[in-house]
């Protein structure tokens, strides 16, 4: 009798019964991948495989898979709250204080569960200050599933310069009201805000647009989108769904010294726990409260899960330690692969902030998208597969980034340079 391995009989039941096989459209993999653990610096198969994650399922672990003192906080939680849904609980207000001792835009923090939900209700809040309906998105940047924003991420050469929607069944009329702009260049923008200005209600900005890997902003970019929504009553919202938490506490505006109106987190914040959040400016935020008009709502926003967790994670990386060490491993990591590449004679850009690192199949420099649409995607993609095939889950899709965890040591970074090393020398050719 031929046995079945376990995570093709898994996957073979999820496809029966969940569209896709997989419950989010970003998880489908190019083989069966069904998980049944997950700690520290890795993740195990349904058939004991074990993997060095460096995916971190899109960044969230910061700290790593089952943080004990995460999790502790959580089943402490759990004891004595679970949901009210009135009023507010007491480690709601802590979270709120909390994140804004920390970030330099949040004069008053909504909770919510997701950066889908926090861009949502961040774009809604914006056209209802200003009366207008257009945004602008850069090309390259994502922002979530709804309508407003849902295009543009990976497009294909032929579609640069016009819409490049995610899906069908998006409203036309909603797709018309974002427009989509070059990332790194002023110019394009000044010129658009001088034509229709009075239309736009916000510019949402992936402050580094990490859904095309890791690429970086020039500071004058991010000071002249200051400056013009300062000038034109513009809403300039920083997405740090990524970025925040785990490049710092105070997500990248507190290094970069540009300050938004509107920011939105989520991802690192609860180390994988469900917790988004809107932060902003008081005379914007308040139009959420009585007599503001704008509604916010969610049954789950401030889930004591989330904001517990949340909690404990902001309070393992306030010393600064954890950061320290992941940027030190991503350093070498990004330092290693990159010379690795030139000894062999492969043509690649490793590129890293903090804790995310991205080899790229390309000579640099690399400023925006259109940058990367000489990336040796064929390659990219073998180079990925094979690191995974090795026990290195880096996950198999081009351009993605890696991130680098407090879970993570000296002797993993040295176990994926070796493995990087054997496979790039076997696609030399």
């Amino acid at each position: 009798m031929r046995i079945v391995p376990h995570h093709i009989e898994l996957t073979g039941r999820a496809a029966r019964v969940i569209p896709g096989g997989v419950n989010s459209s970003n998880r489908r993999m190019p083989w069966p991948l069904a998980v049944v653990a997950a700690q520290g610096a890795y993740f195990t198969d349904a058939d004991g495989q074990a993997y060095l994650d460096y995916h971190a399922a899109f960044g969230p672990l910061i700290l790593g898979h089952n943080h004990p003192q995460v999790n502790a906080a959580v089943r402490a939680v759990t004891e004595r709250l679970d949901i009210i849904g009135a009023g507010v609980t007491d480690i709601e207000v802590e979270l709120a204080e909390t994140i804004a001792r920390h970030v330099p835009s949040a004069e008053r923090v909504l909770l919510t569960n997701s950066g889908s939900e926090a861009t949502y209700a961040a774009l809604r809040l914006a056209r209802a200050v200003t009366g207008r309906n257009t945004i602008i998105k850069f090309q390259g940047a994502y922002h979530g599933w709804h309508d407003a924003v849902a295009m543009n991420v990976i497009t294909p050469a032929e579609k640069i310069g016009s819409k490049d929607p995610l899906s069908l069944g998006m409203l036309p009329e909603v797709i018309d009201h974002t427009l989509v702009l070059p990332f790194n260049d002023i110019e394009p923008v000044r010129e658009t805000i001088e034509q229709r200005g009075h239309e736009i209600a916000a510019i949402m900005v992936e402050v580094i647009p990490h859904n095309i890997g890791c690429v970086l902003p020039r500071h004058e970019f991010l000071l002249g989108l200051r400056e013009l929504c300062d000038q034109h009553e513009i809403v300039l919202i920083f997405d740090e769904v990524i970025t925040g938490f785990r490049h710092a506490l105070g997500g990248y505006q507190s290094l970069c010294g540009v300050t938004p109106d509107l920011s939105t987190f989520a991802k690192a914040i609860a180390n994988g726990y469900p917790l988004a959040a809107l932060v902003g400016r008081a005379r914007f935020m308040d139009r959420f409260g009585p007599g503001g008009g704008v509604f916010f709502a969610g049954t789950y926003n401030g889930h004591p899960v989330g904001v517990a967790a949340a909690l404990a994670t902001i309070a393992a990386l306030e010393d600064g330690s954890v950061h320290q060490h992941c940027f030190a491993l991503a350093e070498r990591a990004a330092n290693g692969m990159l010379e690795i590449a030139r000894e062999l004679g492969i043509p690649m850009t490793v590129a890293r902030f903090g804790s995310v690192f991205v080899p790229y199949f390309m000579e640099g420099p690399i400023e925006r998208y259109e940058d990367l649409l000489v990336n040796d995607t064929a390659r990219d993609l073998r180079f990925r597969r094979a690191m995974c095939e090795h026990g290195i889950f880096m996950l198999p899709v081009a351009l993605k980034r890696n991130h680098v965890s407090a879970a993570h040591t000296e002797a993993d970074i040295d176990r994926t340079l070796d493995t990087a090393r054997a496979v790039l020398r076997g696609l030399k050719n």
